[in-house]
């Protein structure tokens, strides 16, 4: 007979993603999202996974990958909050009324004002029921991605934005770009054209050339 199954393989190597050391982990490039983000980045990755098998006959395979996840969010949120996943279930858990009876899940509210409608992030409540006449996009699922901010990719480049030294990098920060105008300063340093060019209150500098700009010394850029 020919059907339709959820490969285990999947299902490993999907755990996987979550697990550490054979158990379910916090994900510490989460923990400084707010609960909404974290909660709906799990949410994402896992009905991504059941929607793409809702013709399996097997989906209901699919609740240990569930158990998983689950697990792995909560510790996540308790390793933000400091404390622990027992007052985290408690926290968000909630049960919602789907198609195929009450379901159990977690879930995150954020309100709005101005008579908008509260954001809601929820992970579960998906029932793991075959469903003959699905349509599926032929793509492989993918985990939600966590993007870096700009600040974060200029540090890890390792190098002064000034003089492209590798050695004990720092950041150089500003309140606010009018001071790049300030009328005390005539001739303006290269440091102050290179943030005004690029409109960015940060500058990543090394140590030598973080202490010439605060004792006023004049340094030659060697980046454009």
């Amino acid at each position: 007979a020919i059907g339709l199954f959820v490969p285990r393989d999947v299902i490993r190597q999907r755990c996987a993603n979550y697990l550490r050391e054979g158990k379910p982990a916090q994900r510490g490039a989460l923990l400084h999202d707010d609960d909404f983000t974290i909660v709906a980045k799990y949410q994402a990755e896992y009905r991504g996974l059941v929607q793409y098998y809702l013709l399996a006959q097997d989906v209901l395979r699919l609740d240990t990958l569930r158990w998983v996840m689950e697990t792995s969010m909560l510790k996540t949120l308790a390793g933000k909050h400091r404390s622990t996943v027992t007052k985290m279930a408690r926290k968000y858990k909630t049960v919602i009324g789907t198609p195929d009876g009450p379901r159990t899940c977690f879930q995150v509210t954020v309100p709005r004002d101005r008579g908008r409608k509260p954001l809601v992030a929820r992970f579960g409540g998906i029932p793991l029921r075959r469903q003959r006449a699905a349509v599926l996009t032929d793509t492989s699922p993918i985990m939600a991605s966590a993007k870096r901010n700009e600040l974060i990719h200029r540090l890890l480049a390792g190098r002064c934005e000034l003089c492209e030294s590798t050695d004990r990098l720092e950041v150089h920060h500003l309140r606010k770009l009018a001071d790049l105008n300030r009328r005390d300063r005539p001739d303006k340093p290269a440091w102050v054209h290179l943030m005004a060019k690029r409109r960015r209150k940060t500058l990543v500098i090394c140590r030598n050339c973080h202490e010439d700009i605060h004792a006023g010394r004049t340094r030659t850029s060697t980046r454009n």
